[in-house]
């Protein structure tokens, strides 16, 4: 929820604008290195006499299924030898297969020079990559010998056959990744597993002998399901479309195993297109939920929950004062309605997301703001928080997360830390830790690799960070923060299931501006659906948003984060065949009425203490 009251944001600002200008550097090294990649070897290719390396066939990418992923197939490349072709056509050929690739005018002109150099080339590439019919073309004129000194070579191309969500997409595209001409896997799993995929090198050969025979990479077969994939982008394609979203993003995982079962930000990009995605959009190569931090808002309630409950500071029916506002030195912290509900049992400070109250139990942690600070710090540390997860996928950061045994929290850094402001954590660190809310007290190690050549992957063990006992306190909690409200339970619950979680609204943060962008927010849920136990953590954050939709309990989003959960929920349902609770019809049996108010604190525009 709202109404945070930094009082020490500089160096959260500055290391935002730090990671801002790392992410510049990064996307202009990827325009250069990928965008340009095919200028790049073509310039160095016609500066001398090109040696051909063998291509090695790389390995498939299928899902937990079997089904492809991406996979290896075969296009031609066009060479010639320019010292070979008869005197005086050299001209005639160059301009036909101009014709036949579509070259311009400039093109057109260059390849002409290049067949009738003074002393000829003994060879140069052409073109790589052919298609079908282009290469037809050419091996009929090699035939009937209106093309002399050509040579058609096959290449393998890295193929993703399958359609994303959006339109001029492929399937999990930020998650897999590509691969570039040379045979390097830049991004996702292409990247990360590379030594597998890309087997043996193969032999070097010039132009007059063969290469040797090619070498087949690895198949490494993900956790990730294909079909429940293809809906989850589907999804958040229609929220981004709804809410105005720059960007979704989402994840669901086995809370036990730590398995991902579903994993991606809209809009993605075409993986078969890398190259033109580098010169346009290389932005879209990246992937939030491992890559980029963010303040995540008040779904660190239920880490602060875990604390206070842990130390006996409340139990769930303890009376916490939520007064109007709290006054911590010079700074107010508020509530999202700028109003107060009295006092109310703790489940209702986290079911309806206050502010105010939660920072009066965070400082009841310790006898002292440091004694409270190291409590709730440890309590993140056991979690994973502000900590790499270690999945099997490169670019993972660690987060912005202060030890205030190093750099002490004042009384307002831990008030606010309490409901989530001040601090930033990827996606993946966040569902991971409420899977060991929810599972017994066990944080999983997040990973997307099933196997590698049939070989099962060793997945270290989960360890257990909070009591079984605390860890059923917090489902329980999370139970009660989707029925308390009406208008939170309809677009949350799902008939057959019991569902639970914990929704977050957090304002961000402008470099540019040194201020708080205005009316713009994170928008997160993270929970789960059991039948009765837990049966999938889901994660969704609604990137930099505006809340457009004016309801009787406040401004809103056309498409609010807990109702993707429980789209995102539904289609895991079908798509992973998970059974309703005995003796229930499942989700088709109904839904509850929509409500026509809505409980207070839910909903409610950001109001900012000075």
């Amino acid at each position: 929820m709202f109404g945070r009251a930094d009082g020490r944001l500089r160096m959260l600002a500055l290391l935002s604008a730090f990671a801002l200008i790392a992410a510049t550097l990064v996307l202009r090294l990827a325009y250069w290195q990928l965008g340009q990649a095919d200028w790049l070897r073509r310039q160095a290719a016609n500066q001398q006499d090109v040696a051909t390396a063998d291509q090695v066939q790389r390995g498939q990418i299928v899902d937990r299924n079997g089904n492809v992923l991406a996979t290896t197939g075969y296009r031609d490349m066009l060479a010639a030898y320019p010292n070979t072709i008869p005197d005086g056509r050299g001209s005639e050929i160059a301009q036909e297969v101009a014709r036949i690739l579509g070259f311009d005018g400039q093109q057109t002109a260059s390849l002409v020079a290049t067949f009738t150099s003074t002393p000829p080339l003994q060879y140069t590439v052409i073109a790589h990559q052919l298609t079908d019919a282009e290469s037809q073309l050419i091996r009929a004129g090699m035939a009937n010998g209106s093309l002399d000194s050509l040579d058609l070579q096959p290449e393998p191309v890295r193929i993703y056959p399958n359609s994303g969500g959006v339109p001029g997409t492929t399937l999990a595209s930020q998650l897999l990744g590509f691969v570039t001409a040379d045979g390097q896997g830049r991004y996702g799993v292409e990247e990360a597993g590379q030594a597998v995929l890309a087997g043996g090198t193969g032999a070097t050969a010039d132009a007059a002998s063969p290469a040797a025979l090619p070498q087949t990479g690895g198949t490494v077969q993900l956790t990730l399901d294909a079909g429940l994939q293809l809906r989850l982008e589907k999804e958040l394609y229609a929220a981004m479309i709804a809410d105005g979203a720059p960007r979704v993003s989402a994840l669901v995982m086995n809370p036990y195993t730590g398995a991902i079962l579903a994993y991606g930000s809209v809009p993605g990009y075409d993986e078969n297109n890398y190259a033109g995605v580098a010169q346009t959009d290389p932005e879209l190569f990246a992937d939030p939920l491992i890559g980029e931090v963010y303040e995540p808002g008040s779904v660190m309630k239920m880490f602060t929950s875990a604390a206070a409950l842990e130390e006996g500071v409340v139990n769930m029916n303890t009376p916490v004062l939520d007064s109007r506002s709290l006054h911590i030195g010079p700074d107010v912290v508020h509530d999202g309605d700028l109003h107060g509900m009295g006092w109310i049992p703790f489940q209702d400070v986290i079911a309806h997301s206050r502010n105010v109250g939660m920072g009066r139990v965070a400082m009841e942690l310790g006898p002292t703001t440091a004694d409270a600070s190291e409590v709730l710090y440890k309590m993140w540390q056991r979690f994973g928080l502000g900590q790499p997860t270690g999945i099997e996928l490169g670019g993972e950061v660690a987060g912005l997360v202060t030890d205030p045994a190093v750099q002490p929290w004042q009384t307002i850094d831990l008030v606010n830390h309490s409901f989530g402001q001040g601090m930033a954590i990827t996606p993946l660190q966040l569902a991971t830790a409420y899977c060991a809310m929810v599972n017994g007290g066990f944080l999983p190690h997040p990973h997307i690799y099933e196997s590698v050549d049939g070989q099962a992957e060793a997945v270290p063990a989960s360890h257990q960070v909070i009591s079984s006992d605390l860890s059923a306190q917090l489902t329980q909690l999370m139970i009660h923060v989707v029925d308390a409200g009406p208008h939170y339970a309809v677009e949350t619950k799902i008939n057959g299931y019991v569902v639970g979680g914990k929704t977050g609204t957090a304002q961000i943060w402008d470099t540019a501006s040194g201020n708080w962008l205005p009316d713009t927010y994170n928008h997160t849920f993270v929970g789960f659906i059991g039948n009765p136990d837990p049966q999938l953590i889901i994660l969704v954050r609604i990137h930099d948003t505006e809340p457009r939709v004016q309801k009787s309990w406040g401004m809103t989003l056309e498409m609010t984060s807990n109702e993707l959960f429980r789209h995102v929920a539904l289609d895991a349902i079908a798509a992973l065949n998970i059974p309703p609770l005995p003796g229930s019809q499942g989700p088709t049996s109904g839904a509850t009425p929509a409500p026509t108010s809505a409980p207070a604190g839910q909903g409610q525009t950001a109001q900012q203490g000075p």
